[in-house]
């Protein structure tokens, strides 16, 4: 862990960040303008899994996986979760450098805020877990049981809550630079 917040405190590159900030969002932006549209052709307008914040149950697992359909669900295993799969690391390496990196711009900082940067691992690894869940729900596809149902759904909370929290941190520590920058060009 000291290792993890060492490592972090070295990052001070902005052009390492922003890189690693843009690679991430041009994945995700792929997969809101390419995959997630080619899934929802499929599912007759239903939300997929992963864009479900609050969670769900078994019938909205199953009306989901009906609506689908077989090329839908084979598609869903394709081109959406693949990509899934290799945006949760972008994601927790890039968005914990962006915090660290505005984190270390603030004056006396306390390094035990540096620990908020594993907020984003935190979403990564509850994203992967999620991301196995809806694998093995669709390839069991139509015995889903509710224990699948209800751990995957719980780790969709858990992504969802937890990126939540990431983003209102990253706010409060951009409000925090954005007002001391301005008291300290006011003295000037």
């Amino acid at each position: 862990m000291e290792r993890f917040i060492k490592q972090l405190e070295k990052q001070h590159s902005g052009k390492k960040v922003l890189v690693l900030f843009l690679l991430t969002n041009i994945v995700y932006a792929y997969m809101l303008l390419v995959t997630i549209p080619a899934m929802m052709a499929f599912s007759n307008g239903l939300q997929l899994l992963d864009m479900m914040p609050a969670g769900y149950d078994l019938e909205v697992v199953n009306t989901l996986f009906h609506s689908l359909g077989d090329i839908g669900r084979q598609t869903y295993l394709t081109k959406q979760l693949p990509v899934d799969m290799i945006y949760p690391l972008l994601f927790a390496i890039s968005y914990a450098a962006v915090l660290a990196y505005f984190l270390t711009k603030l004056p006396k900082l306390n390094h035990n805020y540096l620990y908020l940067c594993l907020l984003p691992i935190i979403v990564c690894i509850a994203d992967y877990i999620e991301n196995i869940g809806i694998i093995s729900m669709l390839n069991a596809f139509p015995t889903v049981t509710e224990t699948s149902v209800h751990i995957t759904s719980l780790f969709s909370v858990i992504k969802s809550s937890t990126t939540t929290i990431y983003f209102l941190v990253l706010i409060v520590v951009l409000i925090i630079l954005g007002l001391r920058r301005l008291k300290s060009r006011s003295k000037n």
